[in-house]
């Protein structure tokens, strides 16, 4: 100890900062958990930020703030308006796919893809927490679109058949000439997700390439001109865990990566995969990780010493900057909703009312139910953590006929599991339903008072648990229900399961007194 401070005293004295011990710690895996996929950062000085797709889900476009890369803090959304982002008729897994977030000459770049409806486009912001400018849309074709800047001329990439890029017209998105094909990857299935980088002198294009699946996996090739032709890696993949080296990690499916360097001149990886659970089922979704990356003078980067990542990585990383976190209760006292609460398509704001003086959040039903590829009344927050329980009390509820409302664990419109109240013939019962596809079953009914009741769900890596509270302390278990039924493996769609609050039916109105969703 006496040898540590005298060493740390010496530092201070010649004037040099010594490392904090929080350098040393490494960090934990992912960065941001739960159903944030198809991850994209960028730096301006020691800041960092990073967006996420966001598919069905309103608003669109999460982005996030960082010292580290390591402590994430939403700030906001890049798409907040139904100008922005039209999700009418929008199927499970539509909508919003991966978008790419840059920085130029003082201003700030997301594009993505709406798959739903427009095709391929950019926002602009000089603020990243918004607002953001209206859509400017580009005629190339394919998905997961990317900026990139060269001197005077920006490029515009896309997958489409292949790696597609063309120069475009930054003010107006129209494009300079034709597409050309730039590289097909190395023969995997879905060549996708491209980002483009210069250094060295060398053009760097990172890809996806096997599917966003189990055999997922980021490869590389670079040219010395931005056209190419482009030379693959010798050593690609560059990160996947198809290999036997990760074949027992809780961590697959990675892929769908973006590059930055820290502002102390290091490298780090950006990257989404999943958490297995249940056999090798996921119910979180995608999720956002970081990987550190050593890229030498003309060589080719590697991740992690051996193209894999951990869920504990011990490492130097930049200095570790504690950020804000969302608060796990809340109990309607704010005028606002915290930043990852989010609507299913766009919604009909009139069905949700906070009350801040009496700490009510107040939802009422409209004729459409959550099992419709619409917009129903419902709101909610990404399940982020295997163990979970999240707790609501329901004050008092007036649901008439046909109406129904409560908490439901929802992956998309045709699978989710459902807690709720109802009325049939003048009484309240609490239910519990199964809803996976043509599986359409009323698991357990019981009766209670019109007291208020406190609704809680708990998840395990195999389990959902139901019970319910009338005096909020003593729970009475109703059920449980498997996790594995709700996985993207079973459902096969790119989302992940959200906890959320929810109303049907035209009469019903539900206040809410509180919500919370702590990690066990």
């Amino acid at each position: 100890m006496k040898k540590t401070t005298l060493f740390l005293l010496l530092l201070l004295l010649l004037g040099i900062p010594a490392m904090s011990s929080a350098q040393q710690q490494g960090y934990t895996n992912p960065v941001v958990p739960g159903f944030y996929p198809d991850p994209s950062v960028c730096r301006v000085g020691d800041d960092y930020y990073l967006v996420t797709s966001t598919f069905e889900y309103f608003p669109g476009v999460p982005v996030f703030h960082s010292k580290d890369l390591i402590h994430w803090t939403q700030i906001g959304h890049c798409l907040t308006r139904k100008s922005q982002l039209p999700l009418d008729n929008c199927a499970a897994s539509g909508g919003i796919y991966a978008p790419t977030i840059r920085y130029n000459k003082g201003v700030f770049y997301m594009t993505t893809t709406n798959v739903s409806g427009g095709g391929n486009f950019y926002v602009t912001a000089t603020d990243p927490a918004g607002p953001w400018s209206e859509p400017v849309y580009v005629k190339q074709g394919g998905i997961d679109p990317t900026l990139f800047f060269d001197e005077d001329k920006t490029y515009f990439l896309s997958t489409a058949d292949g790696i597609t890029m063309s120069e475009i017209d930054i003010n107006t998105g129209k494009m300079v000439g034709a597409s050309r094909v730039l590289w097909r990857g190395t023969g995997g299935r879905y060549p996708e997700g491209p980002h483009l980088y210069k250094k060295d002198g060398y053009y760097y294009l990172l890809i996806a390439e096997g599917g966003t699946e189990y055999g997922h996996k980021v490869t590389i090739a670079r040219s010395r001109n931005i056209w190419g032709p482009y030379e693959g890696n010798p050593a690609n993949p560059i990160l996947t865990h198809i290999n036997e080296n990760a074949q027992n990690n809780q961590i697959q499916g990675v892929g769908h990566a973006d590059l930055i360097q820290g502002h102390d001149g290091s490298w780090w990886m950006i990257h989404l995969g999943f958490r297995i659970q249940s056999g090798l089922h996921h119910v979180l979704g995608r999720e956002t990780f970081l990987a550190p990356v050593r890229w030498d003078e003309n060589a080719w980067p590697v991740v992690n010493g051996n193209g894999t990542n951990n869920l504990t990585m011990k490492c130097q990383t930049l200095l570790q900057v504690a950020a804000s976190l969302a608060p796990q209760r809340l109990d309607f006292t704010e005028k606002t909703l915290p930043m990852e609460w989010t609507y299913l398509r766009n919604p009909d704001m009139s069905c949700y009312k906070l009350i801040p003086e009496q700490g009510i959040f107040r939802l009422n039903g409209t004729a459409v139910t959550i099992d419709e590829a619409k917009s129903p009344t419902f709101i909610g927050r990404r399940q982020q953590h295997i163990r979970f329980v999240a707790t609501t009390l329901l004050k008092q509820w007036n649901m008439g006929k046909d109406g129904r409302g409560g908490v439901t664990v929802y992956m998309n419109n045709s699978s989710h599991y459902d807690l709720y109240l109802t009325q049939k013939g003048g009484k309240s019962y609490l239910e519990v339903r199964c809803k996976l596809g043509k599986i359409d079953q009323i698991v357990k009914s019981v009766p209670v008072s019109r007291q208020p009741i406190t609704l809680k769900i708990e998840g395990s890596e195999g389990e959902y648990t139901f019970s319910y509270s009338q005096d909020g302390k003593k729970f009475i278990t109703l059920t449980q229900l498997d996790t594995k039924y709700l996985s993207s493996k079973t459902t096969g769609t790119f989302t992940g399961v959200f906890i959320a609050l929810f109303a049907e039916g035209v009469s019903s109105q539900l206040d809410f007194d509180s919500f919370e969703y702590a990690k066990q």
